[in-house]
């Protein structure tokens, strides 16, 4: 075969059309694979600018940016060795129909899941995780959530479909346990005394230590399955300004990092990264954050895995 058209080590922008650039498999349910990624670009549930829908797109082309590294510093093993990741395109909806798009994003996931496989969703606004619960409640029962964003999103006055609302909602329909989830980053109004959740909010996340933060989320998530949600405005809009809904006081890049390395040991059945708004990006940084985290993410879900060939000699 003429390796002009088949070679692999790709220079870093050419072909650049999957996350870290992982095979595309449209249909993902009878292939062999561990992870699919899955863009939903949506952003009709919006409150503030729109322009999310194109952020599933914006994140793969920002991931070639890592896909050059065989261990992403400072994970001392490949990725790929240990798990694999295919990656299934956007979920195709028709534009508008809020109940259509949801109907279909609860059976897509449902279908990855029921397969055998772990979700991780590229966003899109936040509204998409609510279907998602939806899907991993059917399969693994009420689960905890470990939320990152500048919002609690569980506000009450909002419609069915609103990226503010979601977690209103999951409670009541015991997705998740509020009890044993948390929201880590937060620095908009909240009612602290009929909240919830347990939250950590911006203040004090910028002073306490990430060891001091992933202490908390393991004390409250305990053995319980996991869903992970990760909204871009989590960080400080000087290191993600392309969102929708940004909030001065977030967090650092780094410390958010330093703390998913350090989650490897709770039970992550389902992840996202949403609100990564291109529109209002500048030099690309807030898709490359969220490539990044949603890279870590990955990470952190392999790190107690063996290497695939260690587990087929076993």
């Amino acid at each position: 075969m003429n390796d002009l058209f088949t070679k692999t080590d790709y220079s870093l922008y050419s072909n650049a059309m999957t996350f870290v650039r992982r095979p595309y498999v449209r249909d993902p349910i009878d292939v062999e694979a561990d992870v699919v990624v899955l863009g939903v670009p949506l952003d009709m549930a919006t409150s503030g600018r729109p322009g999310a829908r194109m952020g599933p797109d914006a994140i793969r082309k920002a991931s070639v940016n890592l896909a050059w590294e065989s261990k992403k510093f400072p994970w001392d093993f490949s990725l790929f060795d240990r798990i694999d990741v295919i990656d299934s395109g956007d979920l195709v909806f028709d534009c508008g129909d809020a109940e259509d798009f949801t109907y279909r994003l609860e059976a897509a996931a449902g279908e990855i899941i029921k397969s055998g496989k772990t979700l991780l969703a590229l966003g899109g606004d936040h509204f998409i995780t609510l279907p998602i619960l939806r899907a991993h409640a059917k399969h693994f029962g009420e689960m905890a959530l470990v939320h990152f964003d500048a919002h609690t999103d569980t506000y009450p006055s909002g419609s069915a479909y609103d990226h503010g609302t979601m977690f209103y909602h999951a409670p009541k329909e015991g997705l998740i346990s509020a009890k044993h989830s948390i929201q880590i980053g937060i620095r908009t109004e909240y009612k602290a005394e009929n909240h919830g959740f347990n939250v950590i909010n911006a203040m004090e996340a910028n002073d306490l230590t990430a060891e001091e933060i992933v202490a908390q989320i393991k004390a409250v998530v305990g053995e319980r399955p996991v869903y992970f949600t990760f909204d871009i405005d989590c960080l400080d809009p000087a290191f993600a300004p392309g969102t929708g809904t940004p909030v001065c006081g977030g967090m650092t890049s780094d410390k958010v990092l330093k703390i998913i390395r350090q989650l490897q040991d709770i039970n992550i059945v389902g992840m996202d990264v949403v609100e990564v708004s291109p529109p209002y990006d500048q030099s690309e940084v807030t898709a490359l954050a969220g490539a990044t985290i949603a890279l870590e993410l990955l990470y952190a879900w392999a790190a107690n895995r063996p290497e695939k060939d260690a587990e087929q000699g076993a």
